[in-house]
């Protein structure tokens, strides 16, 4: 039976079947809750125990906080597949924290599942039949990106991303699929807060558009000096998700109403799935915006629950696998399955910023960019 999601007010109990184990299968969540970056982590949290809640599933979600630490975060790992005996873990944000932390849990035998970071490094040769991710690739993200400047008629860019493996992997994708010119390009420092000496490289270089990933407070920080800048007035952004997520947008105001940015979800993406989840989400969390990291939590909750659903725990790792590899739920953004190397084969759309009826930006479809879109990288990968 595929799982759907369900309005809010059927959902304890409505879908916790016979197969259902008795006991609550504990899900071990490593995620960022502290910093500028802590509204991505709460999200992630929140959108998954709002899937958990309303599937009926038993489980019990342990979250803790890894403070942006891979150190940190590699310990509490620990913790959870030694100490607690966690066959699940998941939440976690930062691409340099799950290169640290992945390869230990899915090693020991355990499932990890991320509902945002996926870095190149873990996608192609270094795939692993326990590791599966419900967001996107990282490269694919900004491929997307890449896809909108073409089809907006850009013919020169200028590119920049922190210096991690997100980053690369941003500025990577980017230059894979744009078709124009790329006239400058550099990286930050992932605790960067003065932007001023790119803004006047920016302006040198004088690009038709700039293309950059600064996600969580990295973004407000960085779009709010474009704008101090005078940038926003001459130079247009096209923006991937992480630059378009409903806190930004909000921090950001009227300025960039008019923006173009890519996703894979929007608020007004039409399907039934994602008109129950945003009327559950305003309905429990109405006083923060949605963004899409809310989403793919709340996406790896519906997985999480899907594949219980079949198997009734974890006691057999195997089936609970291949339960996993069926991606049998209803995604909010629509058609999704995954491709060979468990990452999500999806569409990617072009979204423009306007403002919403309650005077805070939001994000609204456009057109699709790209139909079933996999990553470069599935091919590399031998499962």
């Amino acid at each position: 039976m595929k799982l759907h999601s369900i309005p809010l007010a059927l959902a304890m109990g409505a879908l916790a079947g016979a197969a259902m184990a008795a006991d609550p299968v504990k899900v071990g969540v490593i995620t960022t809750l502290s910093g500028p970056a802590g509204y991505l982590g709460a999200d992630v949290r929140d959108g998954m125990a709002l899937a958990i809640e309303m599937s009926g599933a038993p489980v019990e979600l342990v979250v803790t906080d890894d403070g942006r630490d891979p150190a940190h975060a590699r310990q509490i790992a620990e913790d959870y597949v030694y100490g607690d005996d966690i066959k699940i873990v998941t939440g976690i944000i930062f691409s340099n924290i799950a290169g640290a932390t992945v390869p230990d849990v899915v090693d020991e035998g355990a499932i990890y599942i991320s509902p945002n970071a996926a870095p190149s490094t873990m996608a192609g040769e270094g795939c692993h039949e326990n590791y599966f991710v419900t967001s996107w690739q990282n490269d694919s993200l900004h491929e997307a990106s890449g896809l909108a400047a073409n089809e907006l008629g850009y013919e020169t860019a200028y590119l920049l991303a922190p210096n991690y493996q997100a980053g690369k992997d941003a500025l990577t994708g980017f230059k894979r699929t744009f078709e124009g010119e790329i006239v400058g390009e550099g990286y930050t420092q992932l605790d960067q807060t003065d932007y001023s000496t790119e803004m006047a490289q920016i302006r040198a270089a004088a690009p038709d558009v700039v293309f950059q990933f600064h996600p969580g407070g990295l973004g407000i920080a960085f779009a709010k000096q474009y704008q101090q800048a005078g940038l926003l007035e001459t130079t247009p952004m096209v923006m991937s998700e992480p630059n378009a997520d409903g806190v930004i947008l909000k921090a950001l105001g009227e300025a960039v109403v008019g923006l173009y940015a890519t996703g894979h979800w929007s608020p007004d993406l039409d399907n039934e799935a994602n008109t129950a989840f945003v009327a559950a989400w305003e309905e429990k969390y109405g006083d923060r915006p949605i963004t899409y990291y809310g989403t793919q939590g709340y996406d790896t909750g519906l997985l999480i629950a899907s594949a219980l659903e079949k198997t009734g725990g974890v006691d057999d790792i195997d089936a609970f696998r291949e339960a996993l590899r069926e991606a049998d739920f209803d995604s909010v953004r629509g058609d999704f399955s995954f491709g060979q190397n468990q990452h999500p084969v999806q569409d990617w759309y072009l979204v423009k910023v306007e403002m919403g009826e309650n005077g805070v930006p939001t994000t609204v479809m456009q057109s699709k960019l790209v139909e079933g879109y996999g990553d470069v990288y599935a091919d590399q990968c031998e499962m």
